[in-house]
């Protein structure tokens, strides 16, 4: 049995977020805004993204710590040609249990199927109005959620048991259309999960005052479909869970702002250039691609791994009054993988 790796405030090492690509085919106000990124923008060259080989290795090294869980993500991971050799690669790795993918969605008819025979376990989609117009608005982009609907129904088609919905909730943008969402998701199978508008990065203008609180989210929910809270999967579990009280599924509230969960926070989160972060806040990160492009052991890797887990302090969410001011650089979440 791993013992445990453990920080500076006792938080394990348990799952990897794997960013695939800095690309995507959207340009969501809150994570890559097109005044910033227009079309000609510079995104990272292929030689600099780490291989499929060199994820992989890494993601053994980190199963070696103790990462059971992995979620591939990006910029849009589907981008990244070939994806679904990656995913017959990490499920093969001693020690990973659970991968997933958050996606877009929009390419799912293309490689739902693939992906699922190559072994991903999970899907969660990204979707955050029901509302034509309110989603060009938020996307940066002329699409239609029924877009986003196709490819949830190929992800269902493809055999995919678990498929989750991720709405990030601004106010005065989206959130009168919370009800609606939960109202079609209902009865489907598919849990919806509400994330608490957050101050990733630095080009989203973030406002507390755009948060809607996750409390206000489940009354909102609540006064049309009566909701009961529910215990946590698993420590350190990030959705607060209500299930319908008549049966018909679960929601989930995401609150990092008005609910930080830093204490049990048992991320690392690895960039498509191979930068390793320990807070998706984070403003520096560890070279890890020059590790695995320089000759270096894995032992040798493993261990500088441990030494930046173990004097990990970060508690971004929970300290954020005091340092949202004071900090001025953090990673960009297209960078990062959110």
């Amino acid at each position: 049995m791993i013992s445990p790796v453990l920080d500076t405030l006792n938080r394990p090492i348990h799952d990897l977020r794997v960013s695939v690509t800095d690309r995507c085919n959207l340009r969501c106000a809150y994570c890559m805004p097109a005044e910033v990124y227009p079309e000609d923008f510079a995104f990272q060259p292929k030689e600099a993204l780490l291989s499929f080989e060199e994820i992989a290795r890494f993601t053994a090294i980190a199963a070696d710590l103790g990462v059971s869980k992995v979620r591939l993500t990006g910029g849009e991971p589907l981008l990244r040609r070939g994806l679904d050799r990656l995913v017959g690669m990490l499920v093969a790795i001693p020690g990973i249990e659970d991968l997933a993918l958050t996606t877009n969605g929009l390419l799912l008819p293309r490689f739902a199927q693939a992906l699922k025979d190559a072994g991903l376990h999970r899907i969660t989609v990204s979707l955050d109005s029901l509302d034509p117009e309110v989603l060009r608005r938020m996307s940066g982009r002329a699409i239609d959620p029924g877009e986003i609907l196709e490819g949830i129904a190929a992800a269902a088609a493809a055999g995919f048991k678990t498929i989750k919905v991720n709405t990030v909730v601004q106010r005065g943008v989206n959130d009168g259309g919370i009800v609606d969402l939960a109202r079609y998701f209902r009865g489907t199978g598919i849990a919806l999960r509400f994330i608490e508008y957050m101050d990733v990065g630095t080009m989203n203008h973030w406002k507390r005052g755009e948060v809607v609180p996750a409390r206000e989210i489940v009354e909102r929910i609540g006064a049309h479909f009566p909701l009961e809270a529910q215990a946590p999967n698993y420590r350190g579990e990030v959705a607060n869970r209500f299930r319908y009280m008549d049966g018909q599924g679960e929601i989930g509230v995401i609150a990092s702002v008005t609910q930080p969960f830093c204490g049990a926070c048992s991320r690392l989160r690895l960039t498509c250039d191979g930068q390793l972060f320990t807070c998706l806040f984070a403003s520096t990160g560890m070279d890890v691609r020059s590790d695995l492009r320089g000759g270096e052991e894995d032992v040798a890797l493993r261990e500088r791994v441990r030494a930046l887990w173990t004097r990990r302090s970060d508690r971004y969410s929970e300290e954020r009054a005091c340092v949202q001011s004071a900090r001025r650089g953090k990673v960009e979440m297209y960078h990062i993988g959110g």
